[in-house]
């Protein structure tokens, strides 16, 4: 049984499943602004965590993402219990929480990936790249990226052989957090309220397209 913390919505357009990042829960401050923004856009926002931030919640020391069979595990049980009631189905999250949905996303009956910064490669490691997955994506995708994201600066995503169909949303100046430095003249909080919008806006079109 997955231990949801649901924002839902009283009439969805769709039901976005978010897992977090490697480092904070699924009730951080950026997770709260996008479930809670994107559920006032009309979106059901499902989140979950992975077994080794639920053993940090409970008290335990603090531990490292589990393995990759064992994190896909947990997005394909916590994708068995959102896909009902016929509303349509998207998965995404943040960080590594969209690198593991990348790896659902073609599965049915997922309509599409969100990724909220996506790894590109391990920062300080330019050439550890992690594109395999998005090059095998056939579902409709959005990745909202920072464009000096340590993880995947715009430079570096400008150099990769990547699939067309894949969309992207760059924000001036934001590092994987989406936070931009002062000097740039813009701000965390409109940088995240651009994800929420966009990725609302998004997702409508793509429930829209497949109607």
């Amino acid at each position: 049984m997955i231990d949801w913390l649901k924002n839902t919505s009283a009439q969805p357009v769709a039901r976005l499943v978010l897992a977090h990042g490697a480092g904070a829960p699924m009730d951080s401050e950026f997770m709260n602004v996008m479930a809670e923004g994107l559920c006032e856009r009309r979106l059901d926002i499902w989140r979950f965590e992975f077994p080794y931030m639920a053993e940090r919640r409970r008290g335990g020391t603090k531990r490292p993402p589990n393995r990759q069979p064992e994190l896909l595990a947990c997005w394909r049980d916590a994708l068995a219990e959102a896909a009902d009631t016929g509303v349509p189905l998207l998965v995404g999250g943040k960080s590594l929480g969209g690198r593991m949905a990348s790896l659902v996303a073609n599965e049915a009956p997922v309509r599409g990936l969100v990724c909220l910064g996506y790894p590109f490669h391990p920062a300080g490691k330019p050439e550890n790249t992690r594109l395999k997955p998005l090059q095998a994506l056939s579902a409709p995708t959005l990745i909202v990226q920072g464009t000096r994201d340590a993880l995947g600066s715009r430079e570096d995503v400008a150099g990769y052989e990547l699939p067309a169909h894949l969309e992207f949303q760059w924000l001036e100046d934001g590092d994987h957090d989406f936070k931009p430095r002062v000097r740039s003249g813009y701000r965390q909080r409109e940088h995240w309220q651009r994800a929420v919008e966009v990725v609302a806006q998004w997702s409508r079109s793509i429930v829209e397209e497949a109607s």
